[in-house]
Parts: structure tokens; C-alpha cells; sequence
């Protein structure tokens, strides 16, 4: 085999690796940068920059206290964009995400006050903290990439992303997504709680002065802006899927349908959002072709918020990553 060439994906030729590009390395930088700041979460930092290159938004659930918001002004902090942040609470009404018209008397005319909406990264915390009423206030612009107040649409930055977090254990006094927001997110991340060895981290960071309110101290400085992102968009663009894989992608999500455990499977929307991560994970991985594994690796953040478990095999202890696993052992793998 030729040097800088790869066995290629089911049902393919062999496909040179891709070339280095500045847009990966860039990329690559980011996932470093955020690193200097959080500790033990490097599988939600990928994920992060898996959904900017496919265009998704996100939502980050974990219990309090394992630097949900820090990774994202972390995220910020590390791309030349504009970030805003809405501390999602019980009162906060539509007007307060989206803008709105206010009357100004000097020129007896209403003009459109923009909301935090209007910027290229948002953080969303505690999303489910909000009436469903303010929740939808942001379906049109995670959608549609657009806002209308009055009748007039206004469009939204790009790139244009949307990071929700939750708290999976305080559910009294919230109000849990509906299905139909739940799936207007690419993917749902998990953050754990760390390892030993990186809360000793975490620990010695702080004993040396660590300041998690000033990350220009901790050395994070943008390495990344829209143009690489854009760059990075087209290169993944390219990224070949082999027939076998497409139907392997059909298969799982087909699969979520007809499972006993669920009343609702993954739509046709979930399986182009994991053919797009899968794909967005092979460019990063330095190839030019998506592979099962790399579908594999994608599944749970990709699906798991997009099923619905039936009751009883809640009271039964079934969850959602349960039935995913299942599925993915059951339907057969192309070679």
C-alpha cells in the first residue's frame, strides 16, 4: 500500500488519508486550548467541536459542579466569536432570548432591540429551568438560524450555536424539554464526574492559583475563528460515505423503532444527525471515509435524547444507553 494511504471503509476503494490542513490542526488546537482550563472532560470537549463543525447545537447535562459552564466560556474563550450567556430561570420571557420592539419616543417609532440571542455562541444554563414558553422562543432560531419578531425574520450569525446545560438530579420546579426541542439538538452530552487522578488535578490547579473567572491567566487564548470553521465545514464536506455504512446507519436507527423498551424510536432527523457526526469524527480522526466504528463512537451522544422509554421498562431500570447498546449489538456490522 502506498505511503499515507488507508484500508478503506466497507464497500470502498482505497482512499488516500486526507492531507494536513490548517483548518485541522486549528481544530485540534482548540480541543488542546480548552484543556488548559477543564480537566477529565475530553470527551465533551470533542463532542463540543464535533457539533460546531457540523452546525449543531448541544446539550451538556451533569450534576452540579463538574464544569459545565466553564467548558463552554472555556469553548468561547479558545474561538475568535462573540458568546453570550442567559441564565434561564422561571420568569425570563421570550423577548428576553429572542429581542423586541421597543418605542422610541424621539423618533415615535418602534425599533428592534436585539436579544443574547444574536451572537455566534449562547449558553443556555439550566435551559429546563424555563417555562416551555421561553424554551421555544428558541426553536426558530436553532432551526431556522433566524428570529421573527413582528413578522419580520431577522437572521442570526454564523456560525450560530446553541449550548444548553441541565441538572440531572433537581427536577423539582423544572420543566423537562419536549421531545420536539430535545431533537433539535445534535447531541446530548453526559459529563461524569472525574477520575481521581484528574480531581487531584483539579485540586493542585486550584492550590496554585488557578481562577476559573480569568482564563486569560490560565494561558487560554483564542486559537480558532469563523473562517477555520468554515474551512473546516467544506473538508468535512468531502468526507466519503460508503453505501454499506449508509444502510448500517439506517439499520440502528430502524432498529430504535421496533425495541420493547421504547415508545419512541430515532426519526429520519436523528439519522442524518449521526451520519453528519460521523462524518465530522472521521475528519478528525484524519481520514477521508467514514468506517462503522466511527458510528459506533457517535451513537449514544447522537441518540440517546432522541428516544423515549416506555414506563414500565423505566420501573424495570432500563435507560436509554441500555437500549442503544443493545441495539448496536444487535445489528449487524458491514465488514
Amino acid at each position: 500500500m502506498p505511503a499515507g494511504a488507508h484500508a478503506a471503509g466497507p464497500g470502498q476503494r482505497h482512499v488516500p488519508a486526507v492531507a494536513d490542513s490548517a483548518a485541522r490542526r486549528r481544530l485540534g488546537a482548540l480541543r488542546a486550548e480548552v484543556g488548559k482550563a477543564v480537566v477529565g472532560q475530553d470527551a465533551a470537549v470533542t463532542g463540543l467541536v464535533i457539533a460546531l463543525l457540523c452546525g449543531g447545537h448541544v446539550l451538556l447535562e451533569g450534576v452540579p459542579g463538574v464544569a459545565k459552564t466553564l467548558l463552554v466560556r472555556t469553548l468561547a474563550a479558545s474561538l475568535a466569536m462573540g458568546t453570550k450567556r442567559v441564565q434561564f430561570t422561571p420568569d425570563l420571557m421570550p423577548g428576553d432570548v429572542t429581542g423586541s420592539l421597543i418605542y422610541d419616543a424621539r423618533s415615535a417609532e418602534f425599533s428592534f432591540r436585539e436579544g443574547p440571542v444574536f451572537t455566534n455562541l449562547l449558553l443556555a444554563d439550566e435551559i429546563n429551568r424555563t417555562p416551555p414558553k421561553t424554551q421555544a422562543s428558541l426553536l426558530e432560531a436553532m432551526e431556522e438560524r433566524q428570529v421573527s419578531v413582528d413578522g419580520v425574520p431577522r437572521p442570526l450569525p454564523d456560525p450560530f450555536m446553541v449550548i444548553a446545560t441541565q441538572n440531572p438530579v433537581e427536577y423539582e420546579g423544572t420543566y423537562p424539554l419536549p421531545e420536539a426541542q430535545l431533537d433539535r439538538f445534535l447531541l446530548k452530552l453526559i459529563l461524569p464526574l472525574p477520575e481521581r487522578r484528574d480531581e487531584i488535578e483539579v485540586l493542585h490547579r486550584h492550590a496554585h492559583d488557578f481562577n476559573p473567572r480569568d482564563l486569560a491567566s490560565a494561558g487560554v487564548t483564542a486559537v480558532a475563528g469563523p473562517q477555520d470553521v468554515a474551512a473546516a465545514r467544506a473538508e468535512v464536506a468531502t468526507v466519503e460515505v460508503a453505501p454499506e455504512v449508509l444502510g448500517y446507519i439506517v439499520d440502528l436507527v430502524r432498529a430504535t423503532r421496533t425495541s420493547p423498551s421504547l415508545s419512541l424510536g430515532v426519526s429520519p432527523r436523528g439519522a442524518t444527525a449521526l451520519l453528519a457526526t460521523s462524518r465530522a469524527w472521521a475528519w478528525l480522526s484524519g481520514r477521508g471515509y467514514v468506517t462503522p466504528d466511527d458510528v459506533k463512537a457517535l451513537a449514544h451522544p447522537t441518540l440517546r435524547h432522541r428516544v423515549q422509554l416506555r414506563a414500565e421498562a423505566e420501573l424495570e431500570g432500563v435507560t436509554a444507553e441500555t437500549v442503544l447498546d443493545g441495539v448496536l449489538g444487535s445489528v449487524p456490522v458491514p465488514r
